[in-house]
């Protein structure tokens, strides 16, 4: 039986390790952070390919959605949820564009007018004069995604910091850990913004954008918000216990800022946003969650064999949508299937 190590408890390590057990292959996981990751739990969870940077990219991620319903028909009771997005982000000639190249693609929408957005979200403030609504995007927890798919791969999980890759021969054997070495047949990083410290010493470079995420949770409502809702005022949703989750930038997906402001600011302007969403509904901040987002200098996904035989790559933005797909597809071709064309454009060696 061949060890895998998986480096990383986030999405993309969680849905790694499923893979991999689920092929007879023993996993032992190592991660700083708790299970769930850090990334992870500071993400929106939005399942989504209407937003993409190339056809390929587009593709991919349509996968993804429909990897994340082969999750929920494997594991009953995952918390992901299939509600739609009412999108506006965009008005007038630029919004037409956006659909008519959607629907060039095959993707699914509807085109509502002012109208049917009052009809379908009558909490909602200031209702635009179209929109666009998403019928197949969905929502999923990706902390609480990776920790169901952890515990149903049975991986042993080891809580250190990966200091090193080790090698002999140009061939990974493990990691170098604070805690001491690990050895294993073949070793995968799913490290996020951790990776290219970690790639370093063999000469290989992964630039990565420096791109904070802000997530901010609100007290529970009443049900005002049934879609995800991204407005240009602001990206946000409800969960079933009524809290509106909403990124701290109005754009999060498409966001090019490196820096978040002084937090106090950050949390007061997006509540504002919220309220003016929702008005008359008593909206306070309850919680947040934080963490730099694992975003490659192109924007794209990085996934492949790494700068010697035995280490692999994993990263991406967003792992939310691209995790589960992206790691059945890698554990094919690491078990000895063919590369799948869809990771075609995303290969490591691009940098």
């Amino acid at each position: 039986m061949t060890n895998t190590l998986i480096i990383g408890a986030g999405i993309t390590g969680a849905a790694l390790a499923w893979n991999l057990t689920q092929r007879g292959e023993a996993v032992t996981i190592v991660s700083t952070h708790a299970e769930g990751g850090l990334a992870s739990a500071s993400s929106f969870g939005w399942l989504n390919a209407s937003f993409y940077l190339s056809h390929s990219h587009y593709h991919l991620r349509h996968q993804g959605m429909a990897a994340h319903h082969r999750l929920c028909e494997a594991l009953p009771g995952l918390p992901t949820t299939w509600q739609g997005c009412l999108w506006y982000e965009a008005s007038g000639a630029e919004q037409e564009a956006v659909a008519t190249d959607l629907a060039a693609l095959g993707y699914k929408l509807d085109r509502l007018t002012k109208a049917q957005i009052a009809a379908r979200m009558p909490a909602l403030g200031p209702v635009p004069d179209s929109a666009l609504f998403f019928p197949e995007e969905g929502v999923a927890d990706p902390a609480t995604l990776a920790r169901a798919l952890i515990k149903a791969s049975g991986a042993k999980v080891i809580r250190a910091t990966v200091e090193a890759v080790t090698h002999t021969d140009d061939k990974a054997t493990g990691v170098l850990t604070d805690a001491g070495p690990l050895t294993a047949d073949r070793v995968i990083l799913a490290t996020g913004t951790g990776t290219p410290a970690l790639l370093e010493p063999f000469g290989q470079s992964l630039p990565m954008l420096k791109r904070p995420g802000l997530m901010i949770a609100t007290n529970p409502l009443p049900p005002i918000c049934p879609v995800i809702l991204a407005a240009p005022e602001q990206e946000v949703r409800q969960d079933a216990e009524g809290r509106l989750h909403a990124p701290a930038s109005a754009g999060h997906q498409g966001d090019h800022a490196e820096v978040l402001g002084a937090f106090p600011v950050v949390v007061n302007a997006t509540l504002q946003r919220l309220r003016a969403l929702f008005p008359g509904q008593d909206i306070h901040f309850a919680h947040q969650a934080m963490a730099m987002r694992p975003v490659p200098q192109d924007g794209l996904p990085v996934v492949g064999q790494g700068p010697i035989p035995g280490l692999w790559l994993a990263v991406m933005h967003s792992g939310a949508t691209l995790g589960p797909v992206v790691a059945e597809f890698l554990v094919d071709e690491i078990i000895g299937g063919a590369p799948s064309p869809l990771l075609e454009g995303f290969r490591p060696g691009r940098f």
